[in-house]
């Protein structure tokens, strides 16, 4: 492993890939259940139904399991749609938010995360690096849709997915309002309408 890797992110192919999708899936099941501060690699081996000294070996703590378990979803997440549209590539990212955060068991496991990222800086930045991956897989559509014209030059792709997600994530999160179609529809259609306007063309 090189010096600048963390635990648990090789990923070689055989016996110890299977071993890494046990792990990390026993992981988000236990995060969903339970929350972060009762993640235990103990647990979390005997749920694989792997040896622990083979994820105290690889993983070594928590925050190098979940870093993993964070960038494992990133590369698994269902990637962006392009329609021709805008509005409509941002009302599938926006029902793709939504599905996720109302899911029972990944909504469960993202407010765990997100919760425990708030005292951990090595869970945050794992985190900001999900959020990361996931927002430049969509940032394209936008920026398909300024050479189609649909929005300014200059507009700032990525704060445009920013803006679809942040209120869905404030219902989620914080208000207890109803996430459902029509929240995910005026989410992106607010995002679509404030980018046509040129709130988000970069000064």
């Amino acid at each position: 492993m090189a010096a600048s890797e963390e635990p648990g992110t090789v990923r070689p192919g055989g016996r110890t890939a299977r071993v890494r999708a046990a792990v990390l899936r026993a992981a988000g099941d236990a995060l969903a259940e339970h929350g972060m501060d009762r993640l235990d690699l103990a647990d979390v081996a005997r749920r694989a139904e792997v040896g622990k000294t083979t994820v105290y070996r690889r993983w070594g703590s928590v925050p190098a399991l979940v870093t993993d378990l964070l960038e494992d979803m990133a590369e698994q997440s269902l990637p962006r749609v392009e329609t021709g549209s805008l509005l409509e590539d941002l009302t599938a990212n926006a029902r793709l938010v939504r599905d996720t955060l109302t899911d029972p068991r990944q909504g469960a496991l993202f407010r765990a995360v997100i919760a425990a990222a708030t005292c951990d800086d090595r869970t945050a930045r794992a985190l900001h690096r999900f959020y990361a991956t996931r927002i430049g897989e969509w940032a394209p559509c936008v920026e398909t849709a300024v050479e189609r014209g649909e929005v300014p030059p200059g507009t700032d792709a990525h704060e445009v997915i920013r803006a679809v997600s942040a209120p869905l994530y404030y219902r989620a999160l914080m208000s207890g309002d109803p996430l459902d179609g029509d929240s995910a529809a005026r989410a992106a259609r607010a995002a679509f309408e404030a980018a046509r306007a040129g709130v988000y063309v970069r000064s």
